[in-house]
């Protein structure tokens, strides 16, 4: 339980780690593409080869098909609500609007780490071990993201203080959602971690597609493609050593 705890919190502490880093030093915004875009290329891969495929294993297609579904009808449902508000910036470096929310921000990054987290928890509690292609992905994905909006909020005006603060929330419900993961659906049927892992699929194809690929093309241009590539061989890759 404790292990599952750690793992999702160090998964997240990317995000922190990439806020302090994006404080502390100046990026240039085409690097910070292609690490999003290698990211991406990851976090795809981890939906593909590991969360869909197990989803298909453990529960069958029909189940499969309705979690991720339903995962990505509600990641661009949510997401649609927080672009109103200055949410589809939190990946974004660039100087926000004035009628941007940071809150909006926050709850966005939360949107994107939360349902990663819980899959981390479930990962082990099925497992006995860590999904390492999954956490690799969520971990490399999440840099960029606390690295690349807390330039953004900097040039806002945010404090350093309020900046690092709104991440390390992150950081701690992170670990937090990979406990309750762990702990809530010990005795869950199969089929029902089917749907959940597929859910979590949708959500973050839907995410990296909407979010992270857009801001990466803006940022570093065609050759984020094949970065992005790169990403999605790594993971594959992976998978043959789990």
């Amino acid at each position: 339980m404790w292990f599952a705890l750690a793992v999702g919190a160090i998964a997240g502490s990317s995000v922190f780690l990439g806020a302090l880093t994006g404080i502390k030093f100046n990026f240039r915004e085409k690097n910070i593409a292609m690490i999003m875009a290698f990211g991406a290329g990851i976090l795809l891969g981890a939906a593909a080869f590991e969360l869909l495929s197990e989803s298909v294993e453990r529960g069958g297609i029909f189940a499969t098909t309705i979690g991720f579904l339903c995962g990505s009808i509600v990641f661009t449902s949510f997401n649609f609500y927080l672009y109103k508000k200055g949410g589809h910036k939190r990946k974004s470096s660039d100087r926000n609007p004035p009628d941007h929310s940071g809150l909006a921000i926050f709850f966005g990054t939360l949107l994107d780490a939360i349902p990663e987290s819980i899959i981390i928890g479930v990962n082990i509690l099925q497992e006995g071990t860590i999904g390492w292609l999954f956490f690799i992905a969520v971990f490399i994905s999440n840099f960029p993201e606390g690295l690349s909006s807390s330039i953004g909020l900097k040039k806002n005006g945010y404090s350093h203080t309020k900046i690092l603060s709104m991440w390390a929330t992150v950081f701690v419900l992170t670990g937090l959602s990979a406990l309750s993961g762990y702990s809530l659906l010990e005795d869950t049927r199969p089929e029902t971690i089917s749907i959940i892992n597929a859910f979590a699929a949708g959500g973050i194809t839907a995410m990296v597609v909407d979010t992270m690929v857009p801001e990466a093309f803006k940022k570093g241009g065609p050759l984020v493609g094949f970065i992005a590539s790169l990403g999605l061989l790594l993971s594959l890759v992976l998978t043959q050593f789990q």
